[in-house]
Order: structure tokens, then sequence, then C-alpha cells
């Protein structure tokens, strides 16, 4: 006979034990005759590929197997409190994120809590129109409802907070290009407009005869530079110059 994922204690319909497989599978609630089974799962980590199976018989009499670790708390409940403590642990870690790495840690995190609650309360959305004159049903699925709408309004606020840290990021960038744009800009009009001057004072600099050594020494020093000024004017024009497009 094939091991059971029930305990062997638990009277439980003969269906039930039938269509439960090797693992838990997703989370949904079963009925027959007057008996309920959630089969639910423990909140998720970030890391786990299989989830672990959490299983809640119901009686026709409305007494609850397992019972409540905390007096008055069904255990149902308590695993609801469990989602609680993850989403405020996740809660915690967003509000002092503030890089890009540690909000993608936080929705990779929420990721699983998202669909788990979500499914979670689809699950006790069963159970309570299965049994629909349990009002505990009814709370336990009003308190999943909120767990996965808080789920949900934490992974979009994580997501914004992402996307703002990228968007930062890159504006920042753009920015720290520009000014380098403008700098090298500004450099290549000074390497322009002194280039002639260099290379005439480099020529004529030289030692040999070019003739201009018979002159008076203000006369040839004032004519390089004045031509190497006007010729580095022309030049930086020249590199102001706009490209043509096509």
């Amino acid at each position: 006979m094939p091991t059971s994922l029930l305990p062997a204690s638990w009277e439980v319909p003969a269906v039930f034990r039938e269509r439960l497989g090797d693992d838990a599978g997703r989370q949904r609630a079963m009925t027959a005759e007057g008996h309920l089974l959630l089969v639910l799962h423990a909140p998720p980590q970030p890391d786990q590929d299989e989830r672990q199976g959490r299983f809640y018989w119901r009686k026709p009499d409305g007494t609850w197997t397992p019972k409540g670790m905390t007096h008055g708390q069904l255990a149902v409940g308590e695993l609801l409190t469990e989602y609680e403590r993850a989403i405020d642990q996740v809660d915690q870690a967003e509000d002092v994120a503030s890089t890009a790495a540690e909000y993608f840690t936080i929705l990779t995190a929420l990721n699983p809590l998202v669909r788990s609650t979500r499914n979670l309360h689809d699950a006790l959305q069963e159970a309570r129109q299965a049994v629909p004159k349990d009002r505990q049903l009814i709370v336990l699925r009003d308190r999943a409802y909120n767990l996965s709408r808080r789920a949900e309004l934490l992974y979009n606020d994580a997501k914004s907070a992402l996307d703002f840290a990228i968007a930062r990021r890159g504006e920042e960038q753009a920015a720290a290009s520009e000014r380098m744009a403008v700098a090298s800009h500004r450099l290549n009009l000074l390497v322009a407009f002194f280039f002639p001057l260099a290379t005439l004072c480099a020529v004529f600099g030289m030692e040999f005869r070019h003739g201009l050594d018979t002159y008076d020494p203000p006369g040839p020093l004032a004519a390089i530079v004045g031509i190497g000024l006007m010729l580095g004017f022309l030049l930086m024009l020249f590199v102001m110059r706009p490209a043509k497009r096509e």
C-alpha cells in the first residue's frame, strides 16, 4: 500500500488519500462526506524549490486537526501568522533598502510569497464556499486576502523603487558622460587653438639657418606668435563647425 502524506491516525475519507500524490501539490481544498481537507504550503523561502505541505482536517462537527498551539486559535490561523511574520521581515528590509542589489534581493524573496499568499487565499475561498456557515473559515479567508494584498502592494513598491534606483543611476551616468564630453570638447578647442603655434615654434626654434635670425629679436617672435594664433583661431572654428547630416 503506498505511503500517504496524511497521518495514519487521521480517519479521513479514503478519497482524500487517493487524491494526494507523492507531494502536496498546489494549495487547495477538498471535501467529501462532510469532511474538509486543506492542503496548504508553509511560507516559502527565496531559494526553496519544493514547497512544504501543511494539512488541516475539519471534521463534520466543526473540529479541526491538528490543534492550534496557541489557545483559542486554529492551526490554520497560526500558519497565517507565519506568513505575516515573513512579510513583516521583507517589509522591514524594504524600508532600509537603497541600492538596486538590495531591492533585487527583496523582490526575489517577495516573488514566492506573492504567489503562495494568492493561492492560499484561493484555497480558503474554496473551503469557505464548501462550508458557507463556518464563520472561522470566513475570518481565515479574509486574513488570507489581506496577506495576499499586502504582499502584492509590497512587491509593487519594491519594483517601483528598483526602477527608480536604476533610472537615477542612469541619469547620474548620463550627467557624468555629459560632463566628460564637455571637458573633452574644451580640451580639443585648446589643442586646436595652440597646435599651429606649437608647430611653428617647434619648426623655427630648430638650430638651422632660416634667415629670420638676422632681424631684431622681437620681430620674428611676434610674427610667429601672431601667425600661430591666427591659424589656431581658424582651426578652432573648423573644430567647432557642426557636422553635416545626411
